[in-house]
């Protein structure tokens, strides 16, 4: 049962175990009790992800092994990153609050990335694949997936290789650590590349909540064409449920997760 709290914004607050393969994780979390759009979760659904994934980091250090990720390495920054449609939302908002000299910098930056996907083909493949309404599977996506890693296209957030929005950056960028040697990253298709098992993916669960909520596929955004989408379809980031429920919907999608892997 949530415990009540006394704010000028009240706050349902709730005490979370959730039972990981890697440790129980314990969490005390508090959500609005108004009706929120599903976007204002996003954080503290990265935070739950994180937690979850740092027990993967003790278990793994137990056993011997290192995490090879650094600040500077920016390998990984060259895949097509996937952000939920409640990403999307909060990405175009936390943009639009930078400077301007900002902004504009990654503006400028996305328009030559999209003027090489283009290029090669791929840029009408990203904006169908941000709309489709058919659901997709992880097969579905690979020859997507491959085609763009082929380009070696730096995120456009990517400075000095170091993610210049870390404090929000998707949560498929949270999740990916690596074992094996930092060097074996420059190929991020080689089977020698040892990736830190994910025990939930934040961007998954939010996809999954956003189609129980608007009866929509659970979709997936490519990374580059994610703040147009986010324009296209501003006016659905609405108000659908309390925070309780919002969070009570990622929790069930979270422990369907857990249990195909116990």
């Amino acid at each position: 049962m949530p415990k009540q709290q006394s704010s000028s914004k009240p706050l349902d607050t709730f005490r979370l175990s959730l039972p990981t393969p890697a440790g129980d994780l314990q969490a005390e979390i508090s959500v609005p009790t108004s009706f929120i759009p599903v976007s204002d979760i996003v954080p503290l659904m990265r935070s739950l992800g994180e937690q979850a994934l740092k027990l993967e980091e003790v278990k793994v250090q137990q056993a011997g092994q290192t995490i090879s990720c650094r600040k500077g390495c920016g390998a990984c920054c060259r895949v097509l990153v996937p952000v939920s449609p409640p990403e999307a939302f909060t990405l175009k908002k936390r943009i639009e609050q930078l400077p301007a000299s900002q902004r504009n910098r990654y503006f400028q930056r996305l328009v030559t990335v999209k003027d090489t996907l283009s290029k090669a083909g791929l840029l009408g493949r990203l904006v169908q694949l941000s709309e489709t309404r058919t659901q997709l599977s992880d097969k579905d996506m690979e020859p997507v997936n491959q085609a763009y890693y082929a380009q070696r296209l730096p995120c456009i957030f990517l400075e000095d290789e170091a993610c210049s929005i870390y404090d929000f950056r998707p949560a498929a960028c949270r999740e990916y650590l690596v074992t094996s040697p930092a060097e074996f990253c420059q190929d991020m298709t080689d089977p020698a590349v040892k990736p830190v098992s994910v025990p939930f993916r934040i961007a998954t669960v939010l996809s999954l909540m956003w189609a129980k909520l608007t009866g929509g596929p659970a979709r997936l955004i490519p990374l580059p064409v994610a703040l147009d989408w986010a324009d296209r379809h501003a006016d659905e980031n609405q108000s659908y449920e309390t925070g309780g429920t919002l969070l009570e919907m990622g929790l069930e999608k979270i422990l369907a997760f857990l249990r195909q892997r116990s």
